[in-house]
C-alpha cells in the first residue's frame, strides 16, 4: 500500500529538487540572466507535458504487463544517463538567443530521467485505482505537490548552503536510482490484471466536454504565466538565484496541494472576493517595481497576489476534475496549459513585446477566465443578464486600464527593445528644479545604465556612475600619472559612458553579452562616436570570451556588468578573479562595481582579493559633486600597493575611502558553490 505514495512523493521531490540545481549549474554559461530560469522552467514544463502524454498513452493503449516492461525498461536506460552533470560543450560565446541551446542542453542532461519522473504521478495514480477499485486518487496528486514543495524549500535553505553543485548532482542521481527501484516495485504489483482502466470510460462516467478541456488548459496556463511573470519581476533587480525562484514556485505548489487535498480548502466565498484585491495588488506592484521601492515590500505584495490568483485558478481546476477514469487525460490538459504558459513567457514574449507585458496579460486572462467560470449557475443555467453584463464590463474595463497604462508608459521612451537578456529603454529627461540638466537615459529593467547630457554633443562628459570622484575614475587617473597610453577593458557596455575615461592613444575593449546594447549605445548615445581611443567590442558572455582570448595585457579592467540591478554571480567567483588576473599586467588594476540595493558584495570581492594576494580599497561616493552624478560603491584591487596609496585615493567631502577587509569565516564563491543568502542586506 505504501509503495504508491512513497514512489509518488520521492518522484515529486526529485522532480523539483533538480530544477534549481540544474538551472544554477548552467546559469554562468548563458550570461547569468534571469531569463535562464524562464527557459529552464519552459523545458521542465514541456517535459512534464511529455511525461503526462506518455502516461496517458501507456494507460490507454497498453495492457498492464506491457506497461510494466516498458516502464521498467525505460527506468533502466535512464540510469545509464547518470550523473546529471551538464557537458561544457554546450557553452557558447555567441550573443544570439540561447533558449534553443538551453533546451537542448537540458534534454541531453536530464531529459529521460525527468520525463519518467513527470509521468510518475498520473501513472501511479492509475495503477493505484486499478489495484484498489473505487479509490479516489486525487489526494495522491496533493501528496505529489507536497513532495515538490519540500524539495523547493529545502534547496536554498539546506542543500545550496552546504553542498557544491557537483555533490548535489551526484546525490540527486543516487536518489533517482532509489526512486527507480521503488517505482519498479509499484509497477510489479499491477503488472497483471484486467484491461487498462481507461477502457472502462464509457461505463464509469461521461467523457469531459471540449469546453471543459479548454477551461482546464486556460486555468493552468494562466497560473503558469503568473508564476513566471512574478519570478521575472523579482529576479531582475536582485539576482537570478534559487531563493527567488523557489518562493513564488512554492506558493504556486501550495495552492495545488490545498486545492487537490480537499474542496473545503478552497472556499470560494473567501478567494473569489480576494481575486479583485489580488489583481489590484499586482497593478500596484507593477508601479512599485518601476519606482524601485524596497524589495521587502515588493516581495510580499507580489507573492501574496500570486498565491490568491493561483488558489483561484487551481481551485476552479480542482472543482472541475473528472471521474478517475479520465485522470490521465485531465493531467495531460493541465500540463498542456503549463507548457503553453512557459512558451508564452520564455519564447514568445521577448519576440512579441517591447516591455514586460506578461503580467498584465496574465492578469486580464485571469479575470476573463473567472468571468467564464461564473457565467453560469452551478446547475448549468445562465446567470441573470445584469450579472453577466457586470462581469464582462468589469473585465473589459480592467483590460482597457492596463492597456492604457502600457501605451502611456511606452510613449515615455525614445526607443524600446527587448531580447533574451532583458529590455532596454531610452528616455529623454528635461532639466528639473534640482539643477539636473536635460539628459538622455538608458534604462535596463528599472535601473539607469548610463546618461548623456543633452549639452554634451561630443560625448566626452562623464556622468552617472563614472563621475570624477568615483572609484573607477580615480583608478584610471591614478594609472595615468605613472604610465602612457593605457590598455583598458570593461565588462559591460551600457550607454558607453566609460568611453569618456579613455584618451587618444588608449586601447579600449568592451565585453558585452547583449547584442542590442552596442546598437543602442551607437545610435542613441554619442560616447562611442566621440571617443578618441581605439575601441573594440567583443560580443558574448565576458567569462567565456576572456577564457578563449589570449592575454589582453590590460592596465585596467572594470567589472561593470549588471542585469537591471542584479550582478551576474559567475563574474565574482574565484575562477573569475583568476581569469581577470590572467588578462591584467602584473601591476594592473581591477575595479568592481558593487553598488546594490539588496546585496552586500564586499565580502565576496574581499575573499577573491585575499585568494589572489591583492590589496583593495572601497570607494563609496555620494555623487554630490555634480547634479548629474549618481552615488556609487566601487572596489579597486591591485597587487601594486604603491598605486593604491596614491594621492588620487584620498577621501574628500563626497567620498569615503577605506581598505577592503576580508570577513572572518566567509566562504568564498566558486563556480561550484555560492550562497547569496549570506550577503543579503
Amino acid at each position: 500500500m505504501l509503495v504508491y505514495p512513497a514512489a509518488i512523493f520521492l518522484s515529486a521531490f526529485l522532480l523539483f529538487q533538480v530544477q534549481p540545481l540544474i538551472a544554477k549549474f548552467i546559469l554562468p554559461w548563458f550570461g547569468g540572466s534571469a531569463a535562464v530560469w524562464s527557459a529552464t522552467l519552459l523545458f521542465f514544463q514541456l517535459v512534464l507535458l511529455a511525461g503526462y502524454f506518455y502516461a496517458y498513452i501507456v494507460i490507454r493503449y497498453l495492457k498492464p504487463g506491457q506497461q510494466f516492461w516498458l516502464h521498467a525498461g525505460l527506468l533502466a536506460i535512464s540510469l545509464a544517463t547518470l550523473p546529471i552533470i551538464p557537458s561544457p560543450l554546450f557553452k557558447t560565446t555567441g550573443d544570439a538567443d540561447p533558449t534553443p541551446r538551453i533546451l537542448l542542453l537540458l534534454a541531453a542532461t536530464v531529459g529521460l530521467p525527468y520525463t519518467l519522473l513527470s509521468a510518475t504521478s498520473p501513472l501511479l495514480q492509475a495503477w493505484y485505482v486499478r489495484a484498489h477499485p473505487g479509490a479516489v486518487p486525487y489526494r495522491l496528486f496533493a501528496l505529489s505537490n507536497l513532495g515538490s514543495m519540500l524539495a523547493l524549500l529545502s534547496y536554498p535553505t539546506l542543500v545550496e548552503p552546504r553542498m557544491t553543485l557537483h555533490s548535489q548532482a551526484v546525490a540527486w542521481s543516487w536518489g533517482f536510482a532509489a526512486f527507480a527501484v521503488v517505482c519498479v516495485l509499484a509497477a510489479w504489483r499491477t503488472k497483471t490484471g484486467a484491461d487498462p482502466i481507461t477502457r472502462l470510460e464509457g461505463a464509469a462516467a461521461a467523457a469531459p466536454a471540449l469546453a471543459d478541456k479548454f477551461l482546464w488548459i486556460g486555468l493552468a496556463a494562466c497560473a503558469s504565466i503568473l508564476l513566471l511573470a512574478v519570478t521575472s519581476h523579482l529576479t531582475q533587480n536582485v539576482a537570478p538565484i534559487p531563493l527567488l525562484w523557489v518562493v513564488p514556485l512554492s506558493l504556486y505548489l501550495i495552492s495545488f496541494i490545498l486545492c487537490f487535498e480537499s474542496d473545503r480548502l478552497y472556499p470560494r466565498w473567501l478567494f473569489l472576493p480576494l481575486l479583485p484585491v489580488a489583481l489590484g495588488v499586482f497593478t500596484w506592484g507593477i508601479s512599485l517595481y518601476e519606482r524601485n521601492v524596497p524589495i521587502k515590500r515588493l516581495i510580499p505584495a507580489l507573492c501574496s497576489a500570486l498565491f490568491v490568483c493561483s488558489m483561484v485558478c487551481h481551485g476552479e481546476l480542482s472543482r472541475r476534475r473528472p471521474h478517475p477514469s479520465y485522470l490521465t487525460q485531465f493531467y495531460l490538459m493541465v500540463s498542456i496549459g503549463g507548457a503553453l504558459g512557459g512558451l508564452f513567457v520564455a519564447f514568445l514574449s521577448p519576440r512579441l513585446f517591447r516591455d514586460y507585458l506578461e503580467l498584465p496579460v496574465a492578469m486580464v486572462g485571469c479575470a476573463a477566465l473567472i468571468t467564464w467560470v461564473l457565467w453560469n449557475q452551478p446547475s448549468g443555467e445562465p446567470r441573470a443578464l445584469w450579472i453577466r453584463s457586470m462581469l464582462a464590463l468589469a473585465t473589459l474595463a480592467f483590460a482597457g486600464y492596463l492597456s492604457y497604462s502600457a501605451i502611456t508608459k511606452d510613449r515615455r521612451y525614445v526607443r524600446s527593445v527587448r531580447n533574451f537578456y532583458g529590455i532596454l529603454h531610452v528616455r529623454d529627461d528635461e532639466a528639473d528644479d534640482n539643477g539636473i540638466p536635460a539628459e538622455r537615459v538608458l534604462v535596463h529593467g528599472t535601473i539607469d545604465h548610463g546618461t548623456q547630457l543633452k549639452e554634451d554633443t561630443k560625448g566626452r562628459i562623464a556622468t552617472s556612475y563614472f563621475g570624477f570622484t568615483t572609484g573607477i575614475n580615480r583608478a584610471i587617473r591614478g594609472l595615468r600619472t605613472e604610465r602612457g597610453p593605457l590598455r583598458l577593458g570593461i565588462l559591460g557596455l551600457g550607454a558607453g559612458v566609460t568611453a569618456t575615461l579613455a584618451k587618444a592613444g588608449d586601447t579600449l575593449h568592451y565585453y558585452e553579452i547583449n547584442s542590442l546594447v552596442p546598437d543602442v549605445a551607437w545610435h542613441q548615445f554619442g560616447f562611442l562616436k566621440g571617443c578618441p581611443a581605439q575601441i573594440r567590442i567583443f560580443m558574448g558572455d565576458a567569462r567565456l570570451v576572456l577564457e578563449q582570448l589570449p592575454s589582453e595585457n590590460l592596465d585596467f579592467l572594470a567589472m561593470d556588468a549588471f542585469s537591471s540591478d542584479a550582478v551576474p554571480l559567475h563574474l565574482l567567483t574565484r575562477e573569475a578573479f583568476r581569469l581577470y588576473a590572467r588578462h591584467l599586467k602584473s601591476d594592473g588594476v581591477l575595479a568592481v562595481h558593487i553598488s546594490n540595493r539588496y546585496l552586500d558584495l564586499k565580502p565576496v570581492v574581499a575573499k577573491g582579493m585575499v585568494e589572489m594576494g591583492w590589496k583593495g580599497l572601497v570607494i563609496e561616493d555620494n555623487g554630490a559633486d555634480q547634479p548629474y552624478y549618481t552615488g556609487t560603491t566601487w572596489v579597486v584591487l591591485s597587487a601594486d600597493e604603491k598605486l593604491l596609496g596614491a594621492k588620487v585615493f584620498e577621501g574628500d567631502s563626497n567620498s569615503v575611502i577605506q581598505p577592503l577587509l576580508a570577513k572572518p569565516g566567509f566562504a568564498g564563491w566558486t563556480d561550484d558553490f555560492s550562497n547569496i543568502v549570506s550577503i543579503i542586506k
